[in-house]
């Protein structure tokens, strides 16, 4: 039997498939790899940088779906199937509406994947393929699992090892999928694993991809004591409360962090009231002058990721945000549209109140664009959203701000190494800035 796993592209732009130069491993096809019978040939194919052979021999196609590669992986997973090859799709998306992605596949795994697809590889192999598995999540993710990196090669990734501690978040944010799917609770795997799969690889750089990886403090400092002695640099995702536990963040820092990604989301107060984002009501009635002042004290360089069209937002409101993350010389910064995706607590607020647009299927739509607005904010019309999200990226990724951020001596210019961090990544980000702007989702047009 041979089993091709695939990682589909966001889509096009113009007539050309976009080339994402920022892209990073895709860990669950890892996972997915390891956790498949060693009786089975196994190729990746990843749609973000190659062409996909579709007549090249194969059994059995496994596709994972995002929100926002929905339309094209429906397009890959069709070309298949019209030559008669069984398809499987599971991921973020097909959790938050199977309906849809099961009309789209032969078979739609629901959940994370690791409690059925040994199961599932063996029906396929029995001529009895359910068309739905419904996994029950584990409490210990990934156990006894090390992924299979081997898939990865020649494929050009960024150099740095992806891998996790932990699955989902306990907080609730309004707009947050990831607190969907995993249902506000938060699973670790055991520190002794996360251990043996990073010696089983060659990198001392490593990319935690975890939604929170202080979601629990207790483990979170068993994982850093036991990284201590790797020498190991690494990043993550974490929440502004972290800062409140001194322990947490010496520990952290000593283990090799270098920064994080932290959703700062808003400068408001009252937006982050909107949106519950109860972590960091504290720090935005203060414009987080606290909370940063203590970043630059553990010489954290920090992704400040923000979340623009609330409620309580204006054009003005947006670009003082933008302002903001320039003034405090953060060492990445996003701002992204708020986005509401299907059956969280934001997407069912705007339908309620009519104010979804694109049919309310924004990812399916041909009209749609990538980074456009996709709801009816209530203070600026849907186009000045997307014109004011687009120049603050513009102008926290123009040369003069990458310069002046670049000026920081407690993170950016901490050491040789995080300047160079800073000096690399930067210049590519902006870059990709200018090449999403706009995307067409999918492939194809209505019309073809």
């Amino acid at each position: 039997m041979k089993l091709t796993l695939i990682k589909p592209n966001i889509g096009r732009r113009e007539h050309s498939l976009y080339v994402d130069e920022g892209r990073m491993e895709p860990l669950q096809l890892g996972i997915l790899a390891a956790l498949t019978p060693s009786d089975v040939e196994v190729v990746m194919y990843d749609d973000r940088m190659e062409q996909i052979p579709y007549e090249e021999p194969t059994d059995l196609v496994a596709i994972t779906v995002e929100t926002f590669t929905a339309r094209r992986a429906y397009e890959i997973s069709a070309r298949f199937r019209e030559r008669g090859v069984k398809t499987v799709m599971g991921g973020m998306h097909a959790m938050l509406i199977p309906e849809e992605v099961a009309g789209h596949c032969d078979c739609v795994i629901v959940g994370d994947a690791e409690p059925v697809w040994e199961t599932m590889i063996a029906d396929f192999r029995a001529g009895r393929l359910k068309k739905r598995y419904d996994a029950v999540q584990p409490v210990c993710p990934q156990q006894n699992v090390l992924t299979r990196r081997d898939i990865f090669e020649g494929k050009g990734y960024l150099p740095i090892t992806l891998l996790q501690f932990s699955r989902g978040c306990s907080h609730q944010c309004s707009f947050c999928a990831s607190s969907v799917y995993f249902g506000a609770h938060h699973y670790c795997r055991p520190v002794e694993e996360v251990v043996a799969e990073i010696r089983s690889q060659k990198r001392k750089l490593l990319f935690f991809v975890d939604d929170n990886i202080v979601c629990n403090r207790e483990k979170a400092k068993e994982l850093f004591r036991a990284l201590i002695p790797l020498r190991v640099r690494w990043v993550s995702q974490g929440s502004m409360d972290m800062l409140a536990d001194d322990e947490l963040m010496a520990l952290m820092v000593k283990s090799g962090c270098l920064g994080l990604v932290i959703g700062f989301e808003s400068i408001s107060p009252n937006c982050i009231s909107e949106m519950n984002k109860y972590t960091n009501k504290k720090g935005s009635g203060q414009r987080y002058e606290w909370e940063i002042r203590r970043l630059r004290e553990w010489g954290l360089q920090t992704w400040a990721a923000f979340t623009v069209g609330h409620d309580g937002d204006t054009i003005e409101s947006i670009r003082a945000t933008c302002d903001f993350a320039i003034r405090n010389k953060f060492t990445f910064a996003a701002f992204n549209i708020l986005m509401p995706y299907p059956n969280t607590p934001l997407y069912e607020k705007m339908e309620r109140e009519g104010r979804l647009l694109y049919g309310g299927k924004w990812w399916l739509h041909e009209e749609y664009r990538f980074n456009y607005a996709s709801i009816v904010p209530k203070n600026m019309t849907p186009e000045q959203l997307t014109d004011v999200s687009f120049a603050c990226r513009k102008r926290f990724n123009s040369l003069s701000s990458i310069f002046y951020r670049a000026l920081e001596p407690r993170t950016n210019l901490r050491t040789p190494y995080r300047f160079m961090t800073y000096l690399v990544y930067n210049p590519l980000f902006r870059k990709e800035v200018f090449k999403k702007q706009g995307m067409r989702f999918g492939l194809k047009t209505e019309d073809s």
